[in-house]
């Protein structure tokens, strides 16, 4: 088990340094550190002199990846690429471009996201389950089907329409929550439901649909017929043999989606005023803020591998018959 970790993190230095050249690549490809300068300077007219110092104070004045005039190692470490980018790997975020400790502002700001994602992700996988073994109880019956076109009318619905709508009916018209915003300590608890219900109502379409498709394939299998014609009831060959033996696919979507909780999500912070790392991200690309940006896909690169080894993992866990050789 610990050799296909470490050989699985071995794996992952590659592909992360192929996401931290790809991000570089696209970011300088749009904007030059000139640009960036203008921008973050905020007047219309802006000297060079100004533009100069800027880049000098924020480690922007020298060559982007090769500095032909540096000698020996100093050609590949005096560069952007080198001081913003290469220190990610030993998670030194630094700062961003208007001051602030990156690694400070990740850590105050995670908590905001995890607040919504989390019971989002609890409370709507034990809706959609729960949703879709009574689908499969009924299959093929009118239950059944209405579910399926019910499922099918939600997932085309855009999530746009699930937030405008919520916030319309519980705020504006029902004035049951604050519309958007957010608090510290108990009082963030008004501020945080409207979110979690629209989260969990704008993945019942396409989860029940996904969970049902798993349910129905199990029910088809030999051991099933066999538990059935032991004399036992369709309930409990649902519960005791069929969800058991789902729960591999079930675990490859949700332990996946479990360390980019952290990440937050970019539309429901942004139209609910949560101070996440949603939002956090929003602000950063609007502001062209590089610093930020390729710290938050790093991140979120190492955070999605995490989630792939401990996908593997939990396999074994739930299937005996799995091992990590």
């Amino acid at each position: 088990m610990m050799a296909y970790i470490i050989r699985r993190v071995l794996y992952a230095i590659p592909i992360l340094i192929g996401v931290n050249l790809i991000t570089f690549t696209l970011f300088f490809f749009v904007n030059s550190p000139d640009d960036m300068a203008r921008m973050h300077l905020g007047a219309k007219r802006v000297t060079q002199e100004a533009v100069d110092k800027w880049k000098q104070e924020h480690g922007y004045d020298k060559p982007l990846v090769y500095n032909s005039e540096g000698e020996g190692i100093q050609a590949l470490t005096d560069t952007i690429f080198f001081d913003k980018s290469v220190k990610l790997f030993v998670f030194d975020f630094g700062q961003s471009d208007d001051g602030r400790d990156i690694a400070h502002d990740i850590s105050q700001r995670m908590w905001p996201s995890l607040a919504i994602a989390l019971p989002s992700l609890l409370i709507g996988l034990l809706i959609n389950i729960t949703l879709a073994m009574l689908l499969a109880f009924f299959r093929a019956t009118y239950i059944d089907i209405s579910g399926v076109v019910l499922g099918v009318v939600m997932m085309s619905i855009s999530s746009l329409f699930y937030i405008i709508g919520g916030q319309f009916l519980m705020s504006k018209l029902w004035h049951l929550m604050p519309i958007s915003g957010y608090d510290t300590g108990i009082d963030a608890l008004k501020f945080l439901v409207l979110p979690v219900i629209i989260g969990v109502i704008g993945g019942i379409g396409s989860g029940t649909r996904w969970y049902r498709t798993i349910f129905l394939e199990e029910i088809n299998k030999d051991y099933v017929r066999t538990s059935r014609a032991k004399g036992l009831s369709e309930l409990k060959v649902l519960f005791k043999h069929v969800l058991k033996n789902a729960m591999i696919p079930i675990l490859t979507g949700v332990v996946v989606v479990i360390p980019l909780l952290f990440i937050g999500s970019l539309v429901t912070e942004a139209f609910f005023g949560i101070p996440g790392l949603g939002s956090y991200t929003i602000d950063a690309i609007n502001h062209q803020d590089f610093s930020i940006v390729r710290a938050m896909v790093f991140l979120g690169s190492v955070l999605y591998i995490l989630g792939l080894i401990m996908t593997d993992i939990s396999y074994t866990l739930v299937d005996p018959r799995i091992r990590l050789e």
